[in-house]
């Protein structure tokens, strides 16, 4: 693996993990091989066994692609150790059922994507394993509900879809005083602009779908931590078959290389949007960890390099209202996802909260007028144009 110590973010997301292929190809290719042979059954128990790093069976992930894959993203992170999933649900499945058993007890903390809520309040009881969900003013209760049966406290950070910002450092050492796991979702952050492990998290996990692959065509998921947290994970992952596939192990690693560029113009851009709508008289809210005031200021200030490429707004006018603005619009595409190269927009009530309870919205401030935008790469100026016509165009039908 190519040495990065004390090298840039740009250079390591480049060149981490990756070994020259023997062939002379600038990046290690792509094994979509299930399995891989031995010139000795000495030399497959060393690896079985633990003793020495290769390649047996893919489904294990002990497969070149998606090894170089996970080196990469620990590297970026700072962490020991990488597991590469078949999505961000299913690394977050794995890392509950592995840190967690009937009878112990989940704390999570702000708004979280809407199938994280339905695995922690309707999949993970059925097995025995509950959860406190708390709202984000509510951060100050994390030591009140901890107890001794808590093993995860689990939070993103910036939040989904509210961009709600969380001391990591303070929430962190409450955890770790009633023997609980901090588990950061850094999705909207990105590596780029925040390090979790480095503020006191102990593990990481992403949806590699958005911002790491940045271009909407894979499906991919990762948690990044040291090698005792992530050893009972791997079991769950090897026999549930989570598994990423190689080919998109290889096309994620691709995308990587890029991350950096990618993620610090979609920062510029959001923070041009979000501070154009902020004084715009039909907006009546901005959520955006660049134009963070008071407590939350401060976090960001600690935590984070740059504000990201998400923002939520929240217009003045009803669900119908809110989707004729989304409608109009004609370079953000709606569509449920984010992180990619191209400008998206959805209304959380729609897509990624659209099965929360709709008390339980209200009560978390996901409103009706609510939309979500996630900043591509074209240029800020055109956006702005677009948001612009969008609300003059339906201002009469308020």
């Amino acid at each position: 693996m190519t040495d990065t110590t004390a090298q840039g973010l740009s250079t390591r997301s480049v060149h981490a993990g990756e070994t020259r292929d023997p062939q002379g190809a600038i990046h290690p290719p792509l094994y979509t091989h299930s399995t891989f042979a031995f010139d000795s059954t000495a030399d497959l128990l060393d690896v079985v066994e633990g003793r020495k790093p290769g390649n047996l069976y893919t489904r294990y992930g002990l497969n070149p692609t998606i090894r170089s894959l996970e080196a990469k993203l620990a590297d970026l992170e700072g962490g020991d150790h990488a597991l590469a999933f078949s999505s961000g649900m299913a690394a977050e499945a794995a890392t509950f059922l592995a840190h967690t058993r009937a009878g112990e007890h989940i704390v999570c903390l702000g708004d979280v994507y809407g199938g994280t809520f339905e695995l922690l309040g309707t999949n993970l009881p059925q097995v025995g394993i509950t959860t406190t969900f708390l709202r984000a003013d509510e951060a100050h209760r994390v030591p009140e509900v901890l107890t001794d049966r808590t093993r995860i406290v689990f939070f993103e950070t910036p939040s989904n879809p509210t961009l709600d910002v969380f001391d990591i450092p303070a929430i962190s050492a409450q955890a770790r005083t009633a023997g609980a796991l901090t588990v950061v979702d850094n999705t909207f952050a990105t590596p780029v602009n925040q390090n979790p492990l480095r503020h006191g998290a102990d593990l990481v996990i992403h949806s590699a779908t958005k911002y790491l692959g940045g271009h909407s065509d894979l499906t991919a998921g990762a948690l990044i931590g040291p090698a005792e947290l992530l050893t009972p994970v791997a079991v769950w992952r090897k026999n549930l078959g989570q598994m990423i596939a190689a080919e998109t192990a290889a096309l994620l690693a691709r995308s990587i290389r890029t991350l950096p560029v990618r993620v610090r113009a979609q920062n510029a851009t959001a923070a041009a949007i979000a501070s154009f709508l902020a004084t715009h008289p039909r907006v009546t809210r901005v959520n955006y960890p660049g134009l963070a005031t008071g407590e939350d200021k401060r976090i960001v200030d600690a935590q984070m390099r740059g504000g990201g490429g998400m923002l939520s707004v929240v217009l003045d006018g009803t669900a119908a209202q809110t989707a004729a603005v989304v409608d109009q619009l004609r370079l953000f595409a709606i569509a449920p996802s984010l992180g990619g190269v191209e400008s998206l927009v959805t209304q959380p009530i729609t897509t990624t909260h659209h099965g929360l309870d709709p008390a339980e919205r209200a009560r978390r401030g996901i409103a009706d007028s609510m939309i979500r935008l996630s900043v591509g790469l074209e240029d800020a100026d055109d956006l702005i144009q677009d948001l612009t016509q969008a609300l003059d165009a339906t201002t009469s039908s308020r």
